[in-house]
């Protein structure tokens, strides 16, 4: 009840748009309206009732937890973004199994595929893990296979480093730092052609921005956020911050897009 009554009084004030948040969000459990016990997808289809809040987001998820009312909540609440973050850290089994992560390669792309047949459109981000004690070559091989077979957007990378006290930290590493090292630069340059191929893919589109505050570089520009969590911005009046507009995407830039704001698109 706590979290509807916060996001209740926070679309009172006019915002439109919230981020369901968790160490592990879709693993939630609360008890909302009249005692009722709700996942994290049927908090979501509260949520998508309350006036005023026309779009929802949730970070950060577990592929295990990832269930099929989940799946299914993309089909049913129009309000849930068009982009998931699921990290899945690697594309080897052996490695996620050392993770003790609970899923295989297969059962994570099998999930994705049946959001993408709800969603033909989704943008797709990760976390992923380089450097896992004695992971081989193959091992990164193949998580750059799925990097390449998924197409991630917007996705963060990281060589792994045990925390004391947990079974990796008593391994022998058999893998230089330096070998990590280039290991992960080759993916987060294949990362970076990904989300760039991504943002050029979207040159022309018309994008639904929701307009959140002036641009840092112009005062006659205000920036918002699309679906996918891009920065458009584009001339137009502080006013609308606040509001959802359509804009057509003029420029793509590393870090944000460039855009014309359609005249009467205003969504109040």
């Amino acid at each position: 009840g706590a979290v509807l009554r916060e996001i209740r009084q926070l679309a009172a004030q006019g915002v439109r748009e919230v981020n369901l948040l968790g160490q592990n969000v879709n693993a939630y459990r609360g008890i909302i309206e009249d005692d009722e016990t709700a996942d994290l997808a049927l908090l979501m289809h509260y949520v998508a009732a309350i006036d005023g809040i026309e779009r929802i987001r949730f970070t950060t998820s577990h592929p295990v937890e990832f269930s099929d009312s989940l799946i299914e909540a993309f089909a049913e609440i129009p309000q849930l973004v068009n982009h998931l973050h699921l990290p899945v850290q690697s594309g080897s089994d052996r490695i996620l199994a050392m993770m003790k992560r609970g899923h295989t390669v297969a059962q994570y792309v099998e999930k994705i595929e049946r959001v993408k047949k709800i969603r033909p459109n989704l943008s797709m981000s990760s976390d992923f893990i380089v450097g896992f004690p004695n992971e081989t070559e193959e091992d990164f091989n193949a998580t750059m296979a799925l990097i390449n077979q998924i197409g991630f957007d917007h996705s963060f990378s990281f060589i792994y480093s045990a925390r004391p006290g947990t079974p990796a930290a008593m391994f022998n590493d058999s893998v230089s730092e330096e070998e990590k090292k280039q290991r992960l630069q080759i993916m987060q340059d294949r990362l970076r052609e990904l989300e760039n191929a991504v943002s050029e893919s979207m040159l022309g589109t018309v994008q639904r921005v929701l307009v959140e505050r002036a641009a840092h570089r112009d005062a006659a520009e205000i920036a918002g956020r699309t679906e996918n969590n891009r920065v458009v911005n584009f001339p137009g009046d502080i006013a609308l911050v606040g509001k959802f507009v359509d804009v057509r995407v003029t420029e793509a830039h590393t870090n944000s897009l460039r855009g014309e704001l359609l005249a009467d698109s205003v969504i109040l």
